[in-house]
């Protein structure tokens, strides 16, 4: 009974001191503790906050892109170009990236060749743009520059957006087997034709237009390596004057012709 006691008292004494070192550390630190709840509280209210507002923006730049598409398609230049340039301002990272890129093709398309270069290269150098992006504006701009470069260039511009991993490769790959046809490298061109037909991840479109260029290229080469066809030169036979049974030239006039009989 006296141990049952003793134990008692013992877990009651251990008890008290946990009790009193706590409250000593909640005196010590008891105000950062509630400090740092606090910021945690805050920052994921921050946080949902911030998510939510990002997704607000994005759903309205995306309508906005949207309704500029159709007035693009519409022949409505003018409001389509006003609203991608409000997106430029306003609009989240990749909305106004897109905008970007957009503007720049009209250019493109309106034959303003010049501006819509210097689009896609500000696009291409920035570093905050994502990559993608990046990438894609390269491309056009070798798409543009296609018919004055020299294969040297195609291939220094759109070698690195060849590789496997690159989302444009399909279409950088085209170019390069144009650009090589171009340059007369027949070979060469048929290798980038012959990958993009042979490759099921290419899109139909491009792998119908590789096919149609291996057959253009073949036809090239068997018509370069065939031996020129020789013909014939037929020279005319010297026609010998009609003469009469008695061997008298005919085309001259009769003996006594246009002269009076005596």
């Amino acid at each position: 009974m006296a141990e049952e006691e003793h134990d008692l008292m013992s877990r009651e004494i251990e008890e008290d001191l946990r009790r009193e070192r706590l409250l000593k550390l909640w005196d010590t630190y008891g105000t950062y503790v509630v400090a740092a709840a606090v910021l945690v509280v805050l920052g994921v209210a921050g946080w949902q906050w911030y998510a939510y507002r990002q997704a607000r923006a994005n759903d309205a730049a995306s309508s906005q892109y949207i309704v500029a598409l159709y007035d693009f398609a519409g022949k409505r230049s003018f409001d389509a170009q006003k609203s991608l340039e409000e997106l430029l301002t306003k609009a989240p990272a990749g909305y106004a990236t897109l905008a970007r890129l957009r503007l720049a093709a009209f250019d493109a398309a309106e034959g303003n060749t010049a501006d819509a270069l210097a689009a896609y290269e500000q696009i291409a150098k920035d570093k905050s743009v994502d990559p993608l992006f990046g990438d894609f504006a390269r491309l056009q701009i070798a798409m543009l520059n296609f018919d004055k470069a020299s294969f040297t260039e195609l291939r220094n511009q759109l070698s690195p957006l060849a590789v496997d991993k690159s989302p444009w490769r399909y279409s950088a790959r085209e170019l390069l087997g144009l650009g090589a046809a171009k340059a007369g490298k027949t070979p060469e061109a048929k290798t980038y034709f012959q990958r993009l037909a042979s490759d099921k991840a290419t899109p139909p479109g491009i792998a119908e237009r590789a096919r149609v260029m291996m057959v253009v290229l073949t036809e090239k080469e068997r018509a370069a390596t065939s031996p020129p066809a020789t013909e014939k030169s037929e020279i005319p036979a010297k026609v010998a004057p009609s003469q009469d049974v008695k061997g008298e030239d005919k085309s001259k006039g009769a003996p006594g012709n246009g002269k009076k009989a005596k």
